[in-house]
């Protein structure tokens, strides 16, 4: 029988509300600019980060993420273990949702239940995979049982946003969810922020809702405007139009940071930029130079895949796409994540070396691809995508930039539409196995591992280690396991890791100061006057 440990966390949030009263109330309004917003006001409907960050005003999780990506309590004052598979969690006290209603176990229960009847691309289902039942004890207690051991559960629970069951219930379908949302009947949480208003790619309008369970914040209002183009952003900054910008363009940092009425923080983030090979028997966007169809999928010969590390130039894409603002990596987590192996180093580029790949592959000519990426989520990507495609060239390939919006770019990607893609990825729960188990396990619908793994990459030993990490309750042997996955992808190179990022944000110095955080959202509740 396994050793059961208690993991209750401390309750008391006293220091946080006596902060939040010494901020005097204001009829002030936040204008904040961001590069891209929320793709719904369904908490439950993408795991898309810039989805997340948006609706994380309006409801709040179980267990809450802090600004380096720590576990806090949130809904949940404290989790524990009573056994192999079950998981006890109580429910803070005194919560209101925004419509004045208590907040209970049954949110809770009924929350987990709908994320798989209405989640669309980027399904949210990794956050509740390892969930097989849920009681109800009384109102404030809620008791999981899991599938196995589940060492990890609060960890994916940082992104289990909780609805109002009473205010959902007619909106818990592909069909109904999006409508229900979208207006704001449904949009009913328990946040520091009410939903006023949402114009896709536009603006989302935000009421400071008084009655938080955590404090009363200092805006009033808050409007979280969408300005994709990175000078537009810039120039609504400096024209005062709004308080705050996030990923500031690594070009404007410089002169950013000179000028005197403007205030710059830089923060290292758990985002990687990484190439991703389509593994599939037919690969839709391969041909031979000429056009001609190839007679197998040149990315199943990890000859090709290592070609492909070889003609990357990590250093240099950092110093000149990235503009510095980056820092050249050769795995899928960053320092700070649990599973984090400092043996692996960063590939250094051999363009000899990847040409004689190529034709001891049978492409001594190269071949022609499309390379898809995104063209307004993370800082730079656009830059990266279009580098990377240029050093491709350096090998004989032919790789077609395609930089796409992210609502155009994740539906494609996950319909399978795509042969070569770069995403930017974080691993926002702390732990390698979110990122290990989502991306590079075998896809299974039944366990829900593999969620994110749409181009059919599939590799025995990668699957045990993430299957054996996901129920392994010591640490040390849970960390082994994940190094090891970390050193299968440097080897076998299903995706190459590129680098990580650097996120600025740049404010109004006289009006607003920010917390910035690792996982790079823009949060209202980070926010705060600038002191006179």
């Amino acid at each position: 029988m396994m050793r059961i440990r208690s993991l209750t966390l401390a309750t008391s949030l006293v220091a946080l509300g006596l902060a939040a009263a010494l901020v005097p109330a204001s009829a002030q309004t936040l204008n904040i600019g961001v590069r891209a917003g929320p793709l719904s006001i369904d908490p439950h409907f993408t795991a898309v980060g810039t989805q997340a960050e948006a609706v994380k005003h309006i409801f709040d999780s179980l267990v809450v993420s802090g600004n380096d990506l720590e576990l806090k309590p949130g809904l949940a004052t404290s989790w524990t273990v009573l056994d192999e598979t079950h998981w006890e969690f109580k429910l803070r006290p005194g919560v209101k949702f925004h419509d004045g209603s208590d907040f209970t176990a049954e949110d809770v229960k009924f929350s987990i239940e709908r994320i798989p009847a209405v989640t669309g691309p980027n399904p949210t289902t990794i956050y509740v995979r390892r969930v097989k039942g849920i009681t109800i004890v009384d109102p404030l207690t809620i008791r999981i049982e899991t599938d196995g051991p589940a060492p990890t559960l609060p960890n994916d629970f940082v992104r289990l946003f909780v609805v109002s069951h009473t205010a959902a219930k007619d909106f818990s379908t592909k069909d109904t969810a999006t409508a229900g949302f979208n207006s704001g009947k449904a949009a009913i949480g328990t946040g520091p922020y009410k939903f006023v208003s949402w114009t896709p790619n536009e603006q989302l309008v935000l009421e400071r809702f008084d009655g938080y369970w955590g404090g009363k914040e200092p805006w009033e209002k808050v409007v979280r405007k969408e300005l994709p183009n990175d000078a537009a952003r810039v120039a609504q900054l400096k024209a005062g139009q709004v308080d705050i910008i996030a990923r500031t363009p690594a070009a404007d940092v410089p002169s950013l940071e000179k000028d005197p009425k403007i205030a710059t923080v830089r923060k290292e983030s758990a985002y990687i930029f990484y190439v991703e090979f389509d593994m599939r028997e037919k690969t839709p966007q391969v041909t031979a130079k000429d056009g001609s169809p190839l007679p197998k999928n040149p990315f199943l010969d990890p000859k090709v895949r290592e070609a492909f590390d070889l003609a990357i130039d990590r250093e240099a894409l950092t110093e000149i796409a990235m503009e510095g603002l980056g820092s050249a990596t050769g795995q899928l987590v960053t320092s700070n994540i649990f599973g984090y192996d400092k043996s692996i180093g960063v590939p250094k580029p051999d363009i000899k070396k990847a040409k004689a790949l190529l034709t001891e592959a049978g492409y001594p000519a190269g071949f022609k691809v499309v390379f898809s990426f995104t063209n307004d989520r993370l800082p730079g990507d656009r830059a990266v995508g279009t580098t990377i495609a240029q050093m491709l060239a350096s090998i004989g390939v032919d790789a077609a930039a395609n930089a796409q919006p992210g609502a155009v770019y994740f539906p494609a990607k996950t319909r399978g539409d795509y042969s070569l893609t770069m995403a930017g990825w974080g691993t926002l729960t702390g732990e390698a196995n979110y990122t290990l188990g989502g991306l590079l396990h075998t896809y299974d619908a039944k366990t829900k591992f593999g969620t994110f793994n749409v181009r059919g990459y599939s590799n025995a030993r990668m699957d045990e280690i993430v299957e054996k990490a996901a129920v392994e309750i010591d640490p040390a042997k849970r960390e082994a396991l994940l190094k090891e996955g970390n050193r299968l992808v440097a080897s076998d190179r299903p995706s190459l890791p590129i680098a990580s990022v650097v996120t600025v944000w740049s404010m109004q110095k006289d009006k607003v100061t920010i917390v910035p955080r690792s996982d790079e959202d823009t949060l209202a509740m980070n926010i705060k006057p600038a002191k006179k």
